[in-house]
């Protein structure tokens, strides 16, 4: 409380007031400034610059939570469908496996395949809206995992490590590049469904960076931001008023207490939430797409309308300057297809193949897609090997993702997996820390020099690993 009358018990007068404001807010911005100095290279504005030209500005991440069957969908084996009800030849080795299936008969793939675009990339029947927009995908097709069940396999996925307590990729992405979206969070999480994501917020958490680098997750419905509502019973002045001042107690708290690094955490999530009265509403709001829009994304259809709103909200946080999106198809592992693969993937890919396309297809007719660099994946991919007779076990010796935009060679692939797709084999087989330093070397981020002391121990986002796949730069 201010007073004119300093000798008052409990009051501050206004000067003092000021100076300790002051004092708060100086602590607070070299917080700031040590962050960005710990990161490397600034412009004269001091907005952080990359370490060299990126190819994008941002990422869409469309994550397959449960593991999506690559060879169902992108990776053709007719070797697959002429041993099927067959055990694996011993050639291929003795896998592992999650459920114990590595004795398991050989389960065909039942889908219609057909080559598309200039490049003839193989497409299943499950996906013939992604199948269109086959010359701007690059489909990686060697990938591999240290995990073989899904706790792991997110969790690596996001963070490039198994284990909990890494920064998630997209925390490294705004440690490395800042926020461009003034009033929006940098980093966004949408779910697609009311269950839990498999260790839910460390997906997207900072680990041991400082909590403003962690995502914000955004609510799959009506008030996507709840909470933000402004007190009605607070006109607009008095409401400023109450926020500088919970500001001015919280940074004269941390300048008493220096190298508390959750303190601004906290300070800088407070003053986002203010702006975010303002700016989110309106971001997003679908209310003012065109039907036509709404129809590419099929949001008109009960079964693609839950994926295809997700997918539009990503476009418009996109060209709102929001670094890294990530949207999860499948919460609660709805992917993993341990029985009935049929059922599963018809359903599963029935709602996302259609949103997913036109996402790319309305990126790159409003210019973004040249700048954004979409991946979409899950945690691994599925055995050839049947499961219960009609399902797949976890696969994270290889499998399939696949990229678009950020200047890429799209109707190509790079890498390939045995004859059975069980493995990932030859050039380019992409480890995980392999791909997480390619996504970051698109982004004009060296992960070798992306780095941030923990504990005076040198991180960085690959664990010291991985290498740029050249291939997928060409």
């Amino acid at each position: 409380m201010l007073s004119d009358k300093p000798d008052l018990p409990g009051f501050l007068d206004r000067r003092a007031w000021l100076w300790n404001a002051g004092l708060g807010f100086g602590a607070m911005a070299s917080a700031v400034l040590a962050l960005e100095s710990s990161r490397g290279a600034s412009s004269a504005n001091g907005a952080i610059l990359p370490h060299f030209k990126p190819r994008a500005k941002r990422v869409i991440f469309l994550f397959m939570e449960g593991g999506p069957s690559h060879i169902d969908l992108l990776d053709p084996k007719p070797l697959l469908n002429k041993l099927a009800g067959q055990k694996m030849p011993a050639s291929f080795g003795t896998p592992v496996t999650s459920m114990g299936t590595a004795e398991a008969p050989l389960l065909e793939c039942q889908r219609q395949w057909t080559r598309h675009g200039k490049g003839g990339l193989w497409f299943s029947d499950w996906i013939p809206h992604l199948a269109r927009q086959a010359d701007d995908m690059l489909v990686l097709r060697g990938l591999w995992c240290d995990a073989i069940n899904h706790s792991a396999g997110v969790c690596q996925m996001n963070t490039g490590s198994p284990l909990a307590g890494r920064p998630s990729l997209g925390a490294w992405t705004l440690y490395g590049l800042g926020n461009e979206a003034e009033n929006l969070p940098g980093y966004v999480v949408l779910t697609d469904g009311s269950a839990g994501i498999t260790n839910g917020p460390r997906n997207w958490g900072a680990g041991f960076m400082p909590g403003l680098y962690q995502g914000t997750k955004l609510e799959n419905g009506a008030k996507p931001l709840p909470g933000l509502e402004a007190d009605a019973k607070l006109l607009p002045g008095r409401a400023r008023l109450r926020r500088d001042l919970v500001n001015s107690l919280n940074t004269t708290h941390q300048a008493e207490r220096p190298g508390q690094e959750e303190l601004s955490s906290r300070i800088a999530s407070q003053e986002l939430a203010y702006r975010l009265q303002a700016e989110a509403p309106g971001a997003v709001d679908l209310a003012h797409e065109t039907a036509a829009t709404k129809k590419l994304y099929g949001i008109d259809n009960k079964n693609t309308a839950n994926f295809g709103k997700m997918c539009l909200l990503a476009r418009r946080l996109a060209e709102r300057g929001v670094r890294f999106i990530q949207l999860y198809s499948g919460a609660g592992s709805r992917w993993d297809a341990h029985t009935n693969i049929e059922k599963n993937h018809e359903l599963m890919c029935g709602g996302m193949d259609q949103p997913v396309a036109g996402l790319l297809a309305d990126l790159k007719q409003r210019g973004l897609l040249a700048d954004t660099l979409v991946i979409w994946g899950g945690e691994f991919g599925r055995t050839p090997m049947s499961e219960k007779g009609d399902g797949r076990d976890h696969n994270p010796w290889g499998f399939s993702m696949w990229m678009a935009g950020a200047g890429l060679r799209g109707g190509r692939t790079v890498g390939e997996t045995d004859e059975l797709g069980l493995r990932a084999i030859n050039d380019n087989r992409m480890h995980i820390h392999d791909l997480h330093a390619t996504i970051l070397h698109l982004l004009g981020l060296d992960h070798t020099r992306l780095i941030f002391r923990h504990k005076g121990r040198p991180e960085r986002p690959t664990i010291n690993e991985g290498e740029v796949n050249q291939a997928v730069l060409v």
